[in-house]
């Protein structure tokens, strides 16, 4: 296997990060700022920071026409218009919420967005032409706590959500005027505006950090913190019992983010600093192997070795040795994964940022 790509951008946090659609642009959260780097450039060049939040930023993704969304903890989410001077106008979502804005996606084809939040609501937002703004709609029930991720269907009209409620739930998103009616699937076949389509609970009932679609959007994964991985298998929506539930139990610390590699592999990471891989199908699902291990790394550390991570490891293990890092090239919880590159059957390469300020882009 290749190298990884490594990035080390400061020593912030990295809650979230996003790609444009041709790999030259790369947005990643800095506290209450969002940094815009170009990477044509080597080393990457910082473009711009988008500086109108005034909390942290929570999460960012950018569609397929190069826009910019972000949400964060002080309620609101930002749509950033890219201008052909290089800076990006921002135009204030109305959310309508009175929590934190926990996460955020684009539809696949950009025409709309979806953002979850602590108000036990997910708006779902699109852009009104007459009055030149983007508004919201909203899913509410059955949600009863906070929303930690959200990720849509390859159709544009579903999406999933995990909550701290230990649900992880699949609703339409429909919009009438911006969707063309859905085709039916495994998850049912009339979807107006907010059907539930799904309800599925972990194993022991924990947080779900995040939810996926296979490629094909016919199976659902999610990880809790429980530290399982849950693979579903629906059979025609919320009223009909799936064709097969599969849970994942694992000795890691829990993870953080997962994305499916094909129809019968997904990539799973956290607070373990290193991604492992689950393989399996209908059936039964195994975990198969990781990517960057740490017991098959040798004993030099990976990580940093400057003087302010020797001053850390002081501060948090009581040791400056030479090898007190981990051996991982992530020196911290990996916060999420976001596809990066496939072949048109699979992933070939994802990419990973986490609490060390650093993003990876690995070969799969």
């Amino acid at each position: 296997m290749s190298t990884p790509q490594v990035i080390q951008f400061h020593h912030n946090p990295i809650q979230s990060h996003a790609f444009n659609q041709d790999r030259t642009v790369l947005a990643i959260t800095n506290d209450s700022n969002v940094e815009i780097y170009d990477l044509k450039s080597k080393p990457a060049k910082l473009i711009t920071v988008l500086k109108d939040h005034d909390k942290l930023v929570t999460a960012v993704d950018i569609s397929i026409h190069g826009r910019i969304v972000t949400c964060s903890q002080d309620r609101n989410a930002i749509v950033w218009e890219p201008l052909s001077d290089g800076s990006y106008k921002p135009t204030l979502v109305l959310l309508r919420i009175n929590r934190a804005a926990t996460s955020v996606a684009w539809s696949p084809n950009g025409f709309k967005f979806a953002v979850g939040s602590s108000a036990r609501i997910i708006s779902v937002c699109y852009f009104e032409q007459e009055n030149d703004w983007w508004i919201s709609k909203h899913i509410k029930k059955p949600l009863r706590s906070t929303i930690l991720s959200i990720k849509w269907h390859p159709n544009n009209v579903l999406l999933a959500a995990g909550s701290t409620d230990g649900h992880a739930r699949v609703f339409s998103g429909y919009i009438k005027g911006i969707d063309s009616k859905p085709e039916p699937s495994y998850w049912g076949e009339k979807l107006p505006f907010q059907t539930l389509c799904g309800d599925f609970i972990s194993s022991n009932g924990g947080w779900i950090h995040d939810v996926a679609f296979s490629p094909s959007g016919d199976v659902l994964g999610f990880v809790a913190h429980d530290s399982s991985l849950t693979i579903v298998y629906p059979n025609g929506g919320a009223d009909v019992a799936p064709r097969s539930i599969l849970s994942v139990s694992t000795s890691f610390l829990p993870f953080k983010s997962l994305v499916f590699k094909n129809e019968n592999e997904i990539l799973a990471a956290g607070h373990n600093c290193h991604i492992v891989t689950f393989a399996g199908d209908e059936s039964n699902w195994v975990e198969s192997g990781s990517i960057d291990d740490p017991n098959k790394n040798d004993d030099t550390a990976i990580g940093e070795t400057s003087a302010l991570n020797m001053f850390k490891q002081l501060d948090l293990k009581g040791t400056t040795g030479k090898n007190s890092g981990l051996k991982t090239i992530h020196q911290n919880t990996i916060t999420e994964l976001r596809p990066y590159e496939d072949n048109g059957v699979e992933l070939t390469k994802v990419s990973s940022s986490g609490i060390d300020g650093k993003v990876v882009i690995f070969n799969v």
